[in-house]
């Protein structure tokens, strides 16, 4: 900086040199050289934006038009379609366990996976001994799994059973429960009077497909059915294999 001024300085005095010498001088003397260039001045400020030009002219045949400037950002365009489907992506992370729901309603399982009867004997005449005690009277028989004919039933669904027998007798009773010939348990009652009586036996079963299931009794048969002294068996299905 202190050398700017000094050159400024010099400058001043070699331009109003000769003007002192020509008014004390009656003649002027030789002009002088010229003086040094100053140092550029710096840049000035940007102007502002000006006006939108007007159209150029069309192209010519024959040339290739050069790339302009880039323009401004325009506005967004509308929303365009939507595109085809990706890839099927990673499975992400399993997500947090939810609350738990409100309790469901009562289901019912499917028909092909019930098997219940409940069928009663309505005669006074006692049974066969060591063959199978025949129920003709249906209540229930879901599926047809019981058959009134035989006095058996059948398993059509391997699973575990429960049955249940109440006898009316007049004399004295033993009834077993059979599964395949094999007796699973007895029951008796021996009447030591006129009067009449009730019996009852049930038993919890496993059964595989096509095995049978009956009621049987030996010399002891006083079993009856007649109007208020019923004698019923039942079975039902409480859960498949």
């Amino acid at each position: 900086m202190f050398t700017h001024h000094i050159t400024t300085a010099t400058l001043v005095a070699m331009v109003l040199l000769p003007a002192v010498a020509m008014e004390n001088c009656p003649s002027a003397g030789t002009p002088g050289l010229p003086g040094i260039p100053g140092i550029p001045g710096r840049d000035g400020r940007d102007g502002e934006k000006g006006e939108k030009g007007e159209p150029g002219l069309p192209l010519k045949p024959g040339l290739v038009a050069q790339k302009g400037q880039k323009g401004e950002h325009g506005p967004p365009g509308p929303p365009g379609k939507i595109g085809r489907s990706g890839a099927k992506g990673v499975q992400g992370f399993p997500g947090l366990e939810g609350l738990m729901g409100d309790k469901g309603m009562v289901g019912v399982h499917k028909l092909e996976l019930q098997s219940a009867f409940s069928v009663t004997r309505r005669t006074k005449a006692h049974p066969i001994p060591r063959s199978p005690v025949r129920f003709t009277n249906v209540i229930t028989n879901l599926n047809n799994h019981y058959n009134v004919d035989t006095g058996k039933f059948v398993c059509h669904i391997p699973g575990t059973y429960y049955f249940v027998y109440h006898a009316s007798s007049e004399a004295s009773l033993c009834v077993s429960l059979v599964r395949d010939g094999q007796n699973l348990a007895s029951f008796c009652d021996h009447v030591t009077s006129n009067l009449n009586q009730v019996s009852s036996g049930g038993l919890t079963v496993n059964l595989n497909k096509d095995q049978a299931v009956w009621l049987e009794t030996n010399d002891h048969k006083g079993m009856i059915g007649v109007d208020g002294k019923q004698s019923v068996f039942s079975g039902f299905l409480l859960y498949p294999y």
